[in-house]
């Protein structure tokens, strides 16, 4: 089989959650960019447009819809609309998430990490803990439930669920909700994955470290965040939504077709520890 084949994801109908920026907006260029149907959905109305447009303009296969995953109606809706409009679902993308704000120390890398004490379990609130909890795992859940919908009658689709880094250690100046719904997504996706095998359905995982987003206002745009991360990472640099190009491909062509249930860590060797 040749390369082009291996990777064709040409006409496939895509769904992507929080596809208007950062990670997921990488998948739909990938997605898109290689031939691919997308729809993407998010709840930023201007970046959406202004993303569906740019991408529009390129010549790409792509719409966008003004979706809340904590909405689960108005989900499944958008999710039956694309199914609808592309005659099949092939593809979703589970990856809509926030951050959770400050963990219980201040620094993300560095010796000196100061205690936090907004970060703190004991100051931790009820709204702050379920709002992480309702969009970064139950979203993702009803993300899974709805195209599951569609693809489970024609026996044949590709899951991929954005876990993190942090699903697999624990950071402390990331907020507790955020390790404990990743971690809870990234056993959902395997439960998914043994329940659907049967249907030709795979459900695996992307797990990215420190990637450039919007997310948490950006923070992580501030170069000197970006300098101390590179500094700890064994190759030396961040990461940027391009670097998942390779594994959203992977993951949603038939190069894949033969591995469920699994989770590719894409984070430079961060995980690792620090080399040097």
């Amino acid at each position: 089989m040749k390369i082009a084949d291996l990777f064709k994801v040409d006409g496939h109908g895509v769904v992507i959650t929080g596809g208007a920026s950062g990670i997921g907006l990488g998948y739909a260029e990938a997605l898109a960019g290689n031939g691919a149907r997308v729809t993407i959905l998010d709840v930023d109305a201007q970046a959406l447009e202004n993303e569906t447009k740019r991408l529009q303009s390129a010549g790409m296969d792509v719409r966008g819809e003004v979706v809340d995953v904590t909405n689960h109606p108005a989900l499944d809706k958008a999710i039956d609309d694309a199914a609808r409009i592309y005659g099949k679902l092939d593809v979703v993308f589970a990856n809509a998430g926030i951050d959770p704000g400050v963990g219980f120390v201040g620094d993300w890398v560095g010796s000196d990490r100061p205690r936090i004490p907004e970060g703190a379990l004991e100051n931790y609130t009820d709204e702050r803990w379920n709002r992480v909890i309702e969009i970064n795992m139950n979203g993702v859940f009803a993300t899974i439930r709805a195209a599951v919908r569609h693809m489970k009658p024609r026996k044949f689709g590709r899951i991929i669920v954005t876990t993190s880094l942090a699903a697999t250690r624990v950071e402390p100046a990331i907020g507790a909700a955020y390790m404990t719904a990743k971690a809870g997504i990234r056993n959902l996706m395997k439960s998914a994955a043994l329940e659907l095998a049967a249907f030709n359905i795979t459900v695996n995982a992307i797990a990215p470290g420190y990637i450039i987003t919007n997310i948490g206002g950006g923070h992580s745009k501030n170069p000197v965040e970006q300098k101390a991360v590179a500094k700890v990472t064994p190759m030396h640099r961040v990461g940027w939504p391009e670097d998942l190009y390779g594994i959203a491909l992977f993951f949603a062509s038939p190069a894949s077709e033969f591995i469920t249930g699994q989770e590719v860590i894409v984070d430079g060797g961060l995980g690792l520890g620090t080399a040097d």
